[in-house]
């Protein structure tokens, strides 16, 4: 007799990490166009953090506004196919495939229902469940911004700040395959990190700010949302462009300002909310990129299900080289 029942974390409000708890949840079914996935492994990212937060506040209109509408937490996932629906025939039982299931959440769980034309592919052969689920995260954000937002180009200077972190370290990479040069902005501990990725340039901030040195760029990539629009602006060249995944009221305001008046720009993009049909286009061409021998995934640490709340406290201490990814027993 197959479980009817499974494992998983579920956020019992807005707040902290020790919000997150192991349950048991009813196990989801493969409705007639759904693909049923036995999750091998899954993230735990700073998006991940904000949104177990509920903060900034205007994000509840996505996720609810008194408690998450799906409680439990998690969007990139890599697995294996159980079962599919009645009408689905471009997957099936045994199928190692990887995804997003964007504001529908519910992958940190044992099993996830994910519609058979969503954000699902099938994984490379030589790719890992845990590389996989990471493609989902900043890798996807970032390939969305410098290709689809920034539109980089070959011989442009591209500054990626935050250049240790999950997008931090697949921006380095997306950068340099097409063609820019590249200075990363990290911390000491991750210069050898950041050089090892392929970054022409590191400034460590520790000992400089890069605002401070000069030079100008085409496109700063802030990954972190540490720095400002205005702040880097000197650090712009006259039709600069300057990108942030995180949004604030001030990122909004510079955005909304600059479309109007001025060369240098300011521009928010969220990658959650683009189609199914765009994330899939942006997946598949990762996908390729990393078949090319052109792009890897960084791992800092791996956590089991039951010890997502620990994953959390180690985002939120701002510290992370990389990617976390939550494991499940197969």
């Amino acid at each position: 007799m197959k479980a009817t029942t499974m494992k998983a974390i579920v956020a019992s409000g807005y707040g902290g990490p020790d919000v997150l708890q192991v349950q048991m949840t009813p196990k989801p079914t493969a409705k007639e166009e759904e693909v049923l996935i036995r999750v091998h492994a899954t993230s735990a990212t700073r998006a991940d953090e904000m949104m177990r937060t509920g903060k900034p506040y205007f994000g509840r209109l996505f996720t609810g506004l008194r408690a998450p509408k799906h409680p439990i937490p998690g969007t990139g996932f890599a697995g294996i196919v159980e079962a599919v629906g009645a009408a689905v025939s471009n997957f099936e039982p045994g199928d190692r495939v990887f995804g997003e299931t964007t504001l529908g959440f519910s992958t940190n769980a044992e099993y996830v229902a994910v519609p058979a034309g969503g954000v699902i592919l099938n994984m490379p052969e030589r790719m890992s469940f845990g590389e996989a689920t990471t493609f989902c995260d900043g890798h996807l954000t970032s390939l969305n911004f410098l290709k689809k937002i920034a539109d980089i180009k070959p011989g442009q200077q591209v500054l990626i700040n935050g250049a240790s972190g999950a997008l931090g370290t697949a921006a380095v990479q997306l950068a340099k395959y097409f063609g820019a040069e590249v200075t990363g902005v990290c911390s000491r501990r991750n210069v050898g990190l950041v050089q090892s990725l392929g970054a022409d340039f590191v400034v460590d901030y520790t000992r400089q700010d890069f605002t401070a040195t000069g030079k100008q760029y085409d496109v700063i990539f802030d990954t972190v949302g540490k720095r400002s629009f205005q702040t880097c602006k000197k650090a712009l060249k006259p039709e600069g462009l300057y990108i942030s995944p995180v949004l604030k009221f001030s990122l909004l305001f510079d955005m909304l300002r600059t479309g109007l008046f001025g060369k240098q720009k300011a521009k928010f993009a969220a990658t959650g909310l683009s189609s199914d049909a765009e994330l899939r286009d942006l997946l598949g061409e990762l996908v390729e990129i990393y078949q090319a021998g052109r792009l890897t995934t960084v791992i800092d640490r791996q956590y089991p299900l039951e010890k997502v709340a620990e994953a959390h406290h180690y985002i939120a201490a701002g510290h992370k080289k990389g990617n976390v990814i939550i494991t499940l027993t197969a």
